[in-house]
């Protein structure tokens, strides 16, 4: 039987760091899973247009992004919801209405609220992003953006309870920590975009294999029996059927190889 593959982004095949570090020991145990007859797939928080082209140079069968918003087979785009006009515009009043720094990540681009503008997280972010080309724009130049997932960070909790009251009837509310909620549709996640490729590839989840590092990969490790939490992503390590190394370490080639999904 075929297996199967899903691996995270930020913190499993990139690191989270400023050398934005992808281990050549990446590649090369992706490569060998292909050869070796596995599909391998992307399934990340990241929604399409901000997913660095290294990524996509390493070669992958298909794409899950904005937490299964949006999915890609073999090339061909198969399934992408878009929030609603009415819903943007609630959740943009309702962020506006705080002191709650938003970036509103659509398929084609981001968009940022323009009175952070000088915000050192916000700089941070939009700069990693246009250094990949990735669009980013301000919510006051396109004032009916539309967008399919979005992140907030607080600087304060005075208004986290409010967000997270109003913003919950539509949407999934994930802490990430240190400030920051990842916010995705109701009824999608990870684990959604993963049932719906092994419905397409007719692959048993027995014969499927989730890689991740932080909280929103909870999804995806309770989908899948064979869950690997990368070294540094200790928040999910009590939830994972095998821990592995860290980035640096050559974590992705360790766990693939003690599942003997290569052999080098």
């Amino acid at each position: 039987m075929k297996k199967i593959i899903f691996f995270d982004i930020d913190g499993t095949i990139i690191s989270e760091d400023e050398n934005s570090f992808i281990p050549e020991s990446t590649i090369k145990a992706i490569h060998l899973a292909r050869e070796n007859g596995c599909y391998v797939y992307i399934n990340t928080g990241r929604t399409l247009c901000s997913i660095d082209q290294r990524v996509k140079d390493i070669g992958f069968d298909g794409y899950i992004c904005g937490c299964g918003t949006y999915i890609s087979h073999q090339g061909e785009n198969i399934f992408y919801h878009q929030t609603s006009d009415e819903i943007c515009r609630f959740v943009e009043n309702t962020i506006m209405k705080s002191n709650a720094l938003p970036v509103y990540e659509g398929k084609d681009a981001l968009y940022y609220d323009r009175k952070f503008e000088n915000n050192k997280i916000l700089i941070s972010f939009r700069n990693e992003f246009l250094r990949n080309s990735v669009p980013f724009f301000s919510t006051e130049e396109n004032p009916d953006f539309k967008f399919d997932k979005f992140v907030l960070w607080l600087e304060d909790n005075k208004y986290k309870n409010f967000l997270i009251s109003e913003i919950s009837k539509y949407y999934t509310v994930i802490d990430r920590g240190g400030g920051l909620l990842e916010n995705v549709p109701l009824g999608f996640s990870k684990a959604t975009g993963i049932q719906n490729i092994l419905d397409i590839l007719n692959i048993d989840v027995n014969d499927a294999y989730v890689i991740g590092d932080s909280m929103n990969d909870l999804s995806m490790f309770q989908a899948v029996p064979n869950s690997i939490a990368m070294g540094q992503g200790k928040a999910l390590h009590k939830y994972a059927s095998y821990i592995t190394d860290d980035i640096y370490h050559d974590g992705i080639w360790n766990a693939l190889k003690h599942y003997h999904l290569i052999i080098d």
